[in-house]
C-alpha cells in the first residue's frame, strides 16, 4: 500500500494456537469474550452509568464534527476503526480538518482490520486514502502469522469462511482485533456504525462502553442515513469504494458481500441468506473465544486439548 512510513502492519500472533476442534453449532452469540482476553491491560476510563446517560443526552443532537472534536478532548489512546466504508470516510475526513485545525492535538490513528479477503477495490481504496489523508497513520492488521491468502489457507484450509463461519471470524477479525487493542494501547475507538443500518444497531447511542474488551466505543456519525453520508462524500470530494457505483452499500469481504437491491436495507447483501448482521467484532460472546477458554482450562487440569481442528 501507498505512504509506507505513515503505515504500519501486524501479523504476529497473541492469541493461542488452534488446538482444539470449533463448534459453530454451539448455542451462544457470536463476537468475543475470553479468559484469555488481550486486553486485560489496556488504559481504563471509567464512566458510571449516570454520566455515561449525561454524556448521551448532552451528546445526541450535536453536529458530527462537534462530537468529534469532544471526544478528541475528553478520551485518551484514541484510535479511529474502519473497513473504509463510507460512515468511515467522512469520520476520517472531518478528523483530518481537525488535525489541521489544531495541529498540536493528539493524533486519531486508523485501525484497519485486513482479513486478505477484501475485494481488490477496497485495497485499492486504502492506496487513494493514503495519498489523500497523508496526515493521518494506519495502522494494519492481519490474521496471525500470515499474509496472504496462500499463507492463511495453508494453514486452515480452503474456504474456512464456509466450513467453519465463526472460527474464521475469530482468526480473521476478532484476534486481530484484540492484538490491534494491545499492542496500540486503545483507550477508545470511533466506529462507522449507524442506527439507519438497522439490525442491533437500531438503537446504539453515541458513546457506549464495551467492558468485555475494556474500551470506549463512539458512534459519530450515529444519527446520520445513507443519504446524507454519501451527500458529504460527494460534497467533499472524498475517495470512496468504487463498488459503491455497482450496488453495493456495505462493503466487507468479497466472499460474504453482495449488492443491495432497490428498497432492501442497506446491509442486506452483507452475509445474504444467512441470520447473521455482524462479524464479531461488535457483538458480545464469541463461540470460539469460550472454546478457547475450556481448553485452557483443560490444559490447566493436565487433561488432552481437543482435537486439533480440520480444515
Amino acid at each position: 500500500m501507498a505512504s509506507e512510513q505513515n503505515s504500519q502492519t501486524s501479523t504476529r500472533a497473541s492469541s493461542p494456537k488452534l488446538d482444539g476442534k470449533f463448534d459453530d453449532n454451539a448455542s451462544v452469540d457470536s463476537g468475543f469474550a475470553s479468559a484469555n482476553s488481550s486486553t486485560a491491560n489496556l488504559p481504563l476510563i471509567s464512566l458510571t452509568k449516570p454520566h455515561l446517560d449525561h454524556l448521551n443526552k448532552q451528546l445526541e443532537n450535536m453536529e458530527a464534527v462537534d462530537i468529534l472534536r469532544f471526544c478528541k478532548i475528553l478520551f485518551p489512546n484514541l484510535f479511529q476503526t474502519t473497513a473504509f466504508g463510507l460512515t468511515g470516510l467522512v469520520t476520517l475526513d472531518m478528523l483530518s480538518k481537525l488535525a489541521k485545525e489544531s495541529p498540536d492535538a493528539a493524533p486519531v490513528d486508523l485501525i484497519f482490520l485486513d482479513t486478505l479477503y477484501h475485494f481488490k477495490e477496497t485495497y485499492a481504496l486504502v492506496d487513494r486514502v493514503q495519498e489523500r489523508y497523508p496526515n493521518i497513520r494506519l495502522h494494519v492488521f492481519k490474521p496471525a502469522d500470515v499474509s496472504n491468502v496462500d499463507e492463511f489457507e495453508a494453514l486452515y484450509g480452503e474456504k474456512l469462511y464456509e466450513t467453519s463461519e465463526e472460527l474464521y471470524d475469530w482468526i480473521a477479525k476478532v484476534e486481530p482485533q484484540n492484538r490491534a487493542y494491545q499492542e496500540l494501547k486503545v483507550a477508545a475507538v470511533f466506529t462507522g456504525r449507524r442506527r439507519s443500518q438497522g439490525g442491533a444497531r437500531g438503537s446504539i447511542p453515541v458513546i457506549e462502553l464495551d467492558e468485555e474488551r475494556g474500551i470506549v466505543k463512539i458512534n459519530p456519525l450515529v444519527n446520520w442515513s445513507f443519504q446524507q453520508v454519501k451527500a458529504y462524500i460527494d460534497e467533499h470530494q472524498v475517495p470512496y469504494n468504487e463498488l459503491l457505483d455497482k450496488g453495493y452499500k456495505s462493503i466487507g469481504d468479497w466472499h460474504s458481500t453482495s449488492p443491495v437491491a432497490a428498497g432492501e436495507d442497506e446491509r442486506a447483501g452483507r452475509w445474504k441468506g444467512k441470520n447473521k448482521t455482524e462479524c464479531g467484532i461488535h457483538n458480545k460472546q464469541s463461540r470460539y473465544a469460550q472454546f478457547l477458554a475450556e481448553n485452557a482450562r483443560k490444559q490447566a487440569k493436565g487433561a488432552a486439548p481437543a482435537e486439533t481442528v480440520q480444515a
